[in-house]
């Protein structure tokens, strides 16, 4: 949708990315083509503070959400400079070193924004040799919503041990690995 699209989704201006989601979600319920019974979000990295977002914003309207290797905790990941990556990131989330690009990112941040509240079903993946994601990060995410959350809703945390940012080598792994998300997601559906 162009330029000015990419623009209204990134800095101060993030959460449109977030709203845009939901109002997608809203789209498809409202005529019918699904119902948040039936409804799936899955992203991976950015696209995982995608989920970690729009499930504490808006948990009523997905059944399963699937988090692979999301970027959820922001503000101590933008805080630290020593981390690939991060400072060339400024562009895209803004410098939280600055106020307000700190208040800005506090305001969505999956982490920090997770409330007593019930989430939907929850498959959260990990990469431990991940440079751009650590392995801690999904986990303590993990750990805060188990803390928090006041449902009965499936939240699982998988580790993989010898695998990176983008999952394990080889098309063989790929393929466990895209056959265990789709196990949990169809798993939770005949629920």
């Amino acid at each position: 949708m162009g330029r000015t699209w990419y623009d209204d989704g990134k800095l101060l201006s993030k959460k449109n990315t977030f709203t845009d989601c939901i109002a997608s979600a809203e789209f498809l319920i409202e005529q019918k083509y699904t119902s948040p019974e039936y409804l799936i979000a899955s992203g991976g990295s950015a696209g995982g503070l995608l989920i970690g977002a729009v499930a504490n914003m808006r948990p009523d309207l997905f059944k399963v959400m699937v988090a692979d290797v999301p970027f959820v905790d922001i503000i101590n990941t933008m805080l630290d400079p020593s981390i690939p990556l991060t400072v060339i990131e400024y562009e895209e989330w803004g410098n939280p070193n600055e106020k307000e690009y700190f208040d800005y990112m506090m305001s969505y941040s999956p982490y920090d924004k997770i409330t007593a509240q019930e989430y939907p079903n929850m498959l959260i993946l990990a990469g431990l040799n991940d440079p751009r994601v650590q392995y801690w990060e999904p986990a303590k995410y993990t750990a805060r919503l188990r803390a928090n959350k006041t449902d009965n809703n499936l939240l699982l945390l998988k580790t993989n041990m010898g695998a990176g940012h983008l999952g394990s080598s080889g098309r063989y792994q790929f393929y466990d690995e895209l056959a265990f998300e789709y196990a949990f997601i169809l798993k939770q559906l005949e629920e």
